[in-house]
């Protein structure tokens, strides 16, 4: 019996997933990546979230990130290791937290009571995560928390354990709803929650025939209509895949109790805000067109 309130596992979970997020959109995260000899952007993003796993081929990683192309993968992964190994480029990713959260936070909240607060609450959280099955989770939760003297870090850090975590259970759910990588992404987007085509088909590695074809087969399955929108089946689906994946998510949550998921909830997204605010994410990202 979940001690929560309705939807609070939500509430949290998307401004600290948002959050975490923050690198992959950062010009310091190429910056960083750069130093080591990395310039392509889709490697870069690809090494710097696939680190934690060590040096890990197209497989591993279309098997954990779930909807990327596989052929994309391929012509990253596992050549970037050559480059630059796995211990280097988790370096690399932690300056460029550093760097962005400075840039997008500024000092005043870097240094606040409020950033050392929301890095113990979210760290308390991600203490009650499990591993087994969890296997972006269980990558990161094996690397060192950063030291207590850079509260900004350890919040990122423990932002990330909570967001591989509810992947990781997502996935889950993905699969037993049999929704395939494209039908995924394409249902998502359809309910005005998920990434625009354009910014899906330029990431994931899926081209616009696959993305028409994934179309037809939600068709086929009564989840999306002729022009585009999810039918009343497709909703409701949408709708118990977040409900699963908010079951599967509960513990951390459930660990920390409602009032400490309630001051997460309201730490995260008022350091979000600020974020987006100084321009974290493209004006572009989301949207159905």
């Amino acid at each position: 019996m979940t001690n929560l309130p309705p939807h609070a596992v939500r509430r949290c979970a998307h401004p600290v997933n948002l959050l975490h997020a923050t690198l992959f959109f950062s010009p310091d995260l190429d910056a960083e990546f750069e130093k080591l000899g990395i310039t392509d952007p889709s490697t870069m993003r690809l090494a710097a979230r696939s680190a934690p796993l060590g040096a890990v081929g197209a497989g591993t990683v279309a098997a954990t990130f779930y909807n990327y192309n596989h052929e994309l993968l391929s012509r990253h992964l596992p050549a970037v290791w050559e480059t630059a190994s796995p211990a280097a480029v988790l370096d690399a990713r932690l300056r460029a937290v550093d760097t962005t959260l400075r840039r997008l936070l500024g000092a005043e909240a870097i240094a606040s009571a409020e950033m050392t607060e929301a890095a113990e609450l979210a760290l308390r959280a991600a203490g009650a995560c499990t591993r087994h099955a969890r296997p972006l989770y269980a990558g990161n939760a094996d690397l060192p928390v950063p030291d207590a003297d850079a509260p900004h870090l350890r919040l990122w850090h423990a932002t990330t354990l909570l967001r591989e975590h509810r992947g990781d259970g997502h996935l889950v759910a993905l699969v037993a709803a049999g929704l395939d990588p494209v039908e995924a992404l394409l249902s998502h987007t359809a309910s005005g929650k998920g990434m625009s085509p354009r910014w899906v088909l330029g990431t994931r590695g899926w081209s616009r025939d696959d993305w028409d074809a994934a179309a037809e087969r939600l068709r086929g399955r009564g989840l999306l209509d002729a022009g585009g929108e999810l039918t009343e089946a497709g909703v409701a689906l949408r709708a118990d895949l977040e409900d699963e994946t908010d079951r599967l998510d509960s513990a951390p949550y459930e660990h920390l109790g409602a009032d400490g998921v309630a001051r997460l909830t309201e730490l995260t997204k008022g350091f979000l805000t600020a974020a987006v605010g100084a321009g974290a994410f493209p004006a572009n990202l989301s949207g159905k067109n």
